[in-house]
């Protein structure tokens, strides 16, 4: 029993001890990896490339740095971030033994926490090879980290590396940078009470930007004084002198490169949710983005707003996969350089009858089909406190009307009466799964009264072309680090919504309004590939849209001022977006080759009269419609032609069988 134990024993000891050799074998190989990275920072370090779909270097994370050496920088300012970063910078071997005791110390009373105790060294390190993520890991790679740096660098060239590196708030990196952007003057140059205000940054850059925050940031700068004088890198005097200086901050001015400026900014912000502040070098932005087809983007918007005497008009056009999501073209504005705000994807703006299409969709999800019709359109009453009532664009509209006409001819009371019929619940659900949140539950919801941003308009299109999936919208497929490792992966994600027979009816309806609706001007701009969209138009034209799509991408534009007000009399969506999305489309065809629209099985295709919407007879103009299962498909003949004798015959019939039907039914209500 003794023996069998102790071979147990022994057992356990072998795998323990070959479980510890495999782990020193893996962090010697790490160490060594790292090691020789901490080796090439001597020469300088490298920078975040993002690059296109296909792999082409695109642009730079940070464009403005300006690396300078550590002689160039300003003496108070070195001493700055020394005393209210790291005190012991100067003292301690990469790791500060009390900070680190300290920081234990509060972790164990403070279950959950991460404190760091970082210092300059372990600052550095996160910011050139890690992420900001906290964690316990992060932390011990974090020290060893600084350990190689110190062991390899000076500590010149450690504060050089930091001081040209570190995120000091909108975008901008390095002291030197940084300088010239707030105070117009080399960081070699700078005060002590500008010196305290730069190095104040570094704690939080966004909440203490000087361009948003200033009081913030000096309140903060005090700290910074108040540190330097306690580190007797300062009198007494000096830190009274520096508190009483004014300070003169440059106004906020955006000196990246402006060409694809709102897709680049995009970009940035989206590494910077997943990564932080940090700025590891040599890694390797993957994004989702064709540079042939950001440029067409790019040249649509402009060359359509040229075309309106109205400076500023502003335009915002999205490209979305809709096998994917991936974000293949990205505008937010007229003019980067004038203004950087991002109306594609932060402009949140009602979609007016852009939005109809989701109400269409859930319609037929529950049992219409494109030919059911709505009755009675001229009894619609007003709803609301304040009277609010659909009107039409043009006066005389039918009083009954098929689900594909009311869309076709983008008919307000239709669409009303429709959400009626099926209720907002279905309509809202279906927009929520589709990516369109918090919209209001309000009669006018079929009008597009709620809010929408561009891109998630765009995207939430994608459910028509792609057989009934939603997708994410995804602008990043995957970020690499500088030893080759995945450091993010964004995946396809999809969810179905509604079935493919829906989808295809969609399609095949929003075909129609671009072949002989609101869309049509698309034929005459030279849209000749099969293609569907729709406009919308908000209140007293204060916005202006069209979202479309071919087989391989949807196209959103939204045309309007930033703050709301009429565009023009006649400021309709088929008059203002739908050219920039005709131009961008026609000029896109090589790159994104559009292709018939994929028929789903489970559609039964029936020949109709395209105005009747009935059974054609002779002389009726005739369109393929589908039927998707339970569908009620028309057998009546259509009266709008004359027809043959026994056509007319048979109509006779029908109208007699038809009239002794409802006869019946009213002796048995």
């Amino acid at each position: 029993m003794k023996l069998g134990l102790l071979r147990t024993d022994l057992g356990r000891a072998k795998l323990l001890l070959l479980g510890l050799l495999i782990l020193a074998v893996v962090a010697s190989v790490w160490v060594g990896k790292q090691a020789y990275a901490v080796h090439k920072l001597s020469r300088g370090v490298g920078d975040t490339w993002f690059v296109t779909a296909d792999g082409r270097p695109w642009f730079r994370l940070d464009e403005q740095r300006h690396d300078v050496p550590i002689a160039a920088i300003s003496p108070h300012l070195q001493r700055a971030f020394v005393a209210v970063e790291d005190h012991r910078f100067f003292r301690h071997p990469g790791v500060d033994p009390i900070a680190l005791g300290r920081a234990v110390l509060r972790n164990v009373q403070e279950p959950g926490t991460v404190e760091g105790g970082s210092t300059i060294t372990q600052q550095l390190a996160r910011t050139l090879f890690l992420s900001n993520r906290k964690s316990y890991i992060r932390k011990v790679r974090e020290a060893v980290l600084s350990v190689l740096i110190e062991a390899q660098l000076t500590k010149q060239q450690i504060l050089e590396l930091y001081l040209n590196r570190i995120y000091l708030s909108a975008g901008v990196y390095g002291v030197e940078a940084m300088s010239r952007r707030v105070f117009d003057k080399p960081a070699r140059h700078l005060s002590i009470a500008e010196s305290a205000l730069i190095a104040g940054l570094a704690r939080a850059p966004a909440a203490l930007s000087p361009w948003s925050n200033l009081p913030g940031a000096v309140a903060r700068s005090h700290v910074v004084l108040a540190r330097m004088r306690e580190a007797e890198l300062i009198t007494a005097a000096q830190e009274r002198e520096a508190r009483r200086a004014s300070l003169r901050v440059r106004p906020y001015r955006n000196t990246n490169d402006s060409r694809s400026g709102y897709a680049k900014d995009f970009l940035r912000q989206r590494f910077r949710d997943s990564f932080g502040g940090d700025h590891p070098p040599d890694w390797r932005v993957e994004t989702t983005f064709v540079a042939a087809l950001q440029q067409a983007g790019e040249r649509a918007v402009a060359t359509g707003l040229q075309r309106f005497a109205l400076p500023e008009l502003q335009a915002a056009l999205v490209a979305v996969d809709p096998a994917t999501g991936n974000v293949l073209a990205l505008v937010g504005g007229r003019d980067y350089e004038r203004s950087p705000f991002n109306r594609a994807t932060r402009s949140r703006r009602q979609p007016g009858s852009a939005f109809k299409p989701l109400v269409y969709a859930a319609a037929l999800e529950r049992g219409f089909s494109p030919v059911s019709t709505l009755e009675g359109l001229d009894a619609i009453e007003p709803q609301g406190p304040d009277e609010w009532a659909p009107r039409n664009v043009r006066d005389g509209a039918p009083d009954v009307l098929t689900l594909r006409a009311a869309l076709v001819e983008s008919d307000n009371r239709a669409a009303t009466l429709l959400q009626r019929r099926v209720g907002s619940r279905p309509v809202l659900s279906l927009a929520s799964r589709a990516g369109l949140q918090d919209l209001p539950d309000v009669p006018s919801l079929a009008l597009g009264t709620g809010l929408v941003t561009p891109l998630d308009l765009t995207a939430a299109f994608s459910i028509f072309p792609n057989g009934g999936f939603a997708v994410r919208p995804r602008e990043i497929r995957r970020v690499v680090d500088a030893d080759g490792g995945v450091a993010l992966n964004t995946p396809v994600e999809m969810r179905r919504v509604i079935s493919p027979q829906v989808a295809y009816q969609m399609v095949s309806m929003l075909s129609d309004v671009v072949d002989r609706g609101t869309g049509a001007p698309a034929r005459g701009a030279g849209v000749r590939f099969a293609a569907g969209g729709k406009t919308g138009t908000t209140d007293d034209f204060k916005d202006a849209w069209f979202v479309g799509f071919s087989s391989s991408m949807v196209v959103g534009v939204w045309v309007g001022f930033d703050q709301p007000r009429t565009i023009a009399p006649d400021g309709y969506g088929s008059r203002y977006a739908l050219p920039i999305w005709a131009d961008f489309m026609r000029r896109t065809t090589g790159t994104r080759a559009p292709a018939s629209f994929e028929r789903p099985s489970g559609l039964q295709e029936e020949t109709l009269c395209q105005l009747s919407y009935l059974q054609p007879v002779d002389g009726c103009p005739v369109y393929t419609e589908y039927f998707k299962e339970g569908d009620e498909i028309p057998r009546g003949l259509c009266r709008l032609h004359r027809g043959s004798i026994r056509q007319r015959l048979a109509r006779t019939v029908q109208g007699w069988m038809g009239e002794m039907g409802r006869r019946v039914k009213d002796i048995f209500r």
